[in-house]
């Protein structure tokens, strides 16, 4: 007995010791927070003071800019609602997601949500059946009589597109007209007295100018974010296959799935762009987003409200960019611009003069600064007008006037090497055969460049071969190589290139799609 009160004696002990000791521990915070609180309030005290004191003016100013300019668009900006019906297998599965949601999926957990897959069905079995996608977007007021601007890929393939205003309002929309190259759209509504955006400049917008992004991001109408521009003249190749025309505008400020084709506007609530991308892992916002610069939009905008479609014009050259590294290893006098490589024969570029290794440094007195520029600036060019260039041609400035064509199915067609051989080449001159490391007689093309994932860079084409033969026959211009290239698709050959790389000659034979 006397054992068993020792035991509960220590047992009793240790906890009456615990608890002692947990009051000590206890109470030495219970001051320090006191203590602590007490400094806090001082401080607090102290800041409230210099609040007082504090001129608030510039950023109050900023902040009654940022609500004038959000009272000033919202009746400009709206919502946009998709449908479409697709025909789909199966009961079930990836096909029942959203797109958005799909996209965000790590890689394997697609055979998660795929029921059919794990039921041991490939979707072959299952009858078809009709299902409505449904999509959400943003778009922009641009006229009063109801014409509205977006992107492309907010509409694209919809059976129906509804618009809702600022007020609620719900009205259907029709797709007036499309361009994919740009990633814009144009629609209308039936209604009038609506309120246009005031349309500025992009030209003149610089890095560092604060800009409010208005949309719907996830379905939540009128949100207005802010940032700066980040950048200019940026091309990530994600319009148009990689084939389009980018100019974008980066900001950071917030852009979401939803806030496509709304407008980005300046702080006098004019539209400097047409929100479309962002980059991101998470498929959210990471302070990186993309928009279509005005001066881009603006023709586009024009052609498809006149025509219903987009009219382009067509030069008949290919193009590069010029930079230090280009400038040195080509000879050329100027350090940056768009370079010639080619012209073809019978169009507008060569019959107003213009000759491979030409620099362009000047359009209608804008500074061109890469062949993207000049391509863009052409491409939004009426077909049958006339664009002053000036151009470096050996280290002499030399103007030139060419009277643009239409960029057609034809004009196209004239720049086809077989569809996917995807080299750039020019004549090679003694200079440039000299530069290269080969003998100033030898002859043939020269390749300046080689499309990634192209038949040529598959099949081991690189910057720097010389193409001396196709298909046997000696090759001295762009032309000559794609007849050769046309000749061998047509007859479902691959293209017999010979080609010299610095002490070698090899055959390297191109399968054309």
């Amino acid at each position: 007995m006397q054992k068993q009160f020792h035991k509960l004696s220590m047992v009793l002990g240790a906890m009456l010791t615990g608890a002692l000791l947990t009051g000590v521990v206890t109470s030495l915070p219970s001051g320090l927070r006191s203590d602590a609180y007490a400094d806090q309030q001082a401080s607090a005290r102290s800041a409230q003071q210099n609040l007082a004191k504090q001129n608030l003016s510039t950023a109050q100013d900023l902040s009654t800019a940022f609500r004038n300019v959000a009272d000033a668009i919202r009746p400009s900006v709206v919502s946009i609602s998709t449908a479409r019906t697709m025909l789909v297998r199966g009961g079930g599965g990836m096909n029942e997601l959203p797109p958005e949601f799909r996209r965000s999926l790590p890689p394997g957990f697609e055979d998660f949500f795929d029921f059919d897959r794990r039921r041991g069905n490939r979707g072959n079995s299952s009858p078809e059946r009709r299902r409505m996608q449904t999509g959400m977007g943003s778009g922009v007021i641009v006229r009063a009589d109801g014409y509205i601007l977006t992107n492309n890929h907010v509409v694209a393939n919809a059976d129906e597109v509804t618009v809702e205003l600022s007020d609620g309002t719900e009205l259907t929309a029709e797709v007036v007209g499309t361009d994919p190259p740009t990633d814009l759209a144009v629609l209308k509504v039936d209604q009038d007295g609506l309120m246009p955006v005031a349309i500025g400049s992009s030209d003149n917008i610089q890095v560092g100018d604060w800009v409010l992004a208005i949309g719907s991001p996830f379905g939540l109408d009128q949100t207005v974010t802010a940032g700066i521009i980040s950048g200019k003249n940026r091309v990530q190749g994600i319009v148009g296959n990689g084939n389009g025309y980018e100019d974008f505008l980066q900001t950071d400020a917030a852009i979401n799935p939803g806030n496509s084709g709304g407008p980005l506007v300046n702080l006098r609530g004019e539209l400097v762009g047409i929100n479309t991308a962002i980059a991101s892992r998470s498929g959210g916002n990471n302070g990186i987003g993309f928009a279509i610069p005005v001066s881009l939009a603006k023709p586009i905008l024009s052609s498809i409200i006149e025509t219903g479609k987009v009219q382009r014009g067509f030069l008949g050259a290919q193009v590069g960019d010029v930079n230090s590294a280009t400038s040195e290893e080509f000879g050329l006098k100027v350090k940056q611009g768009a370079l010639i490589s080619s012209v073809l024969d019978d169009q507008p570029a060569a019959k107003a003069g213009l000759q491979p290794g030409d620099v362009v440094t000047d359009i209608d007195g804008k500074t061109i600064r890469s062949g993207t520029q000049l391509r863009n600036y052409v491409a939004s060019r009426k077909p049958g007008s006339t664009i002053n260039m000036t151009v470096n041609r050996n280290g002499n400035e030399v103007d030139i006037s060419v009277k643009l064509g239409e960029l057609n199915e034809d004009a196209i067609a004239l720049f086809s090497d077989g569809g996917t051989l995807g080299v750039t080449v020019q004549p090679l001159t003694s200079e440039t055969a000299k530069r290269y490391g080969y003998d100033a007689d030898e002859e043939g093309l020269l390749v300046t460049g080689v499309e990634d994932g192209s038949a040529a860079a598959e099949h081991g084409i690189q910057p720097g071969d010389i193409i001396k033969k196709a298909n046997g026959e000696d090759v001295r211009s762009d032309k000559d190589l794609e007849k050769a290239a046309a000749a061998a698709r047509q007859s479902g050959q691959s293209l017999r290139l010979t080609v010299r790389r610095e002490n070698s000659l090899m055959m390297i034979p191109v399968p054309l799609d």
